[in-house]
């Protein structure tokens, strides 16, 4: 009896120590967690800000040097997407260039990668470029998908037949996507629906558009 009352209550002591130590140790972790959070919300806030920054100088370069050009081309003021009219390009229904087309993209395409790539700086930062084919809700889904599809890989092809300077970087990053009538209005037939869209992605920017989203960063 006299060797269990001496033992007991050292092990009381132990057992309290050891609960102490566990939960000084969750506590220092919740903090460097914490801690690790909100410098990876600066982090990713910085990006979010460098690249708002970068889009803005590409969207304003783009603007006086296809005005100075004579190109009349829908720049859309926030995210950079240029749009050109099918019209512009194709003959209703087909998917072959006009030699209008030719001529038009002649005198963009060069203007276009010059915007995107001549500040290194920027040009680091761009992931992709995407040439999108886009049809009105006119006719079959099946039919404006693939149509949409064969217009921007016959703008692709065209792209790869002229020399321009930043060519390689600008075929590097090249995506083509054909869009069909995914964003066209479906109760009218809009001319304004069937276009060719060229839209520059930065690193990184699905993640910074949805973390800033759901966090709240991007709200005033």
């Amino acid at each position: 009896m006299s060797f269990l009352n001496h033992y007991e209550p050292d092990t009381e002591i132990d057992e309290t120590g050891t609960w102490l130590s566990i939960g000084d140790l969750m506590s220092g972790l919740v903090m460097l967690f914490a801690l690790l959070l909100v410098v990876s919300l600066l982090l990713i806030n910085e990006a979010a800000d460098r690249a708002k920054d970068s889009r803005v100088v590409i969207i304003q370069s783009l603007e006086e040097t296809l005005k100075a050009a004579g190109i009349n081309a829908n720049i859309d003021p926030v995210s950079g997407d240029i749009s050109i009219l099918d019209s512009v390009l194709f003959d209703s229904g087909s998917y072959e260039l006009k030699p209008e087309g030719i001529r038009f993209l002649g005198t963009f395409v060069p203007i276009y990668s010059r915007a995107l790539f001549s500040d290194e700086a920027i040009a680091s930062q761009i992931q992709f470029v995407v040439i999108e084919g886009h049809t009105s809700a006119a006719g079959g889904w099946d039919y404006n998908m693939e149509l949409s599809l064969k217009r921007a890989n016959s703008v692709s092809r065209q792209i790869n037949l002229m020399n321009f300077t930043g060519k390689n970087a600008f075929r590097s990053r090249l995506l083509v996507s054909g869009r069909g009538e995914a964003e066209a209005d479906q109760l009218q037939n809009q001319a304004s629906d069937r276009k060719v869209m060229f839209r520059f992605q930065f690193t990184g920017d699905q993640f910074l558009n949805w973390f800033i989203n759901e966090s709240g960063l991007g709200r005033g």
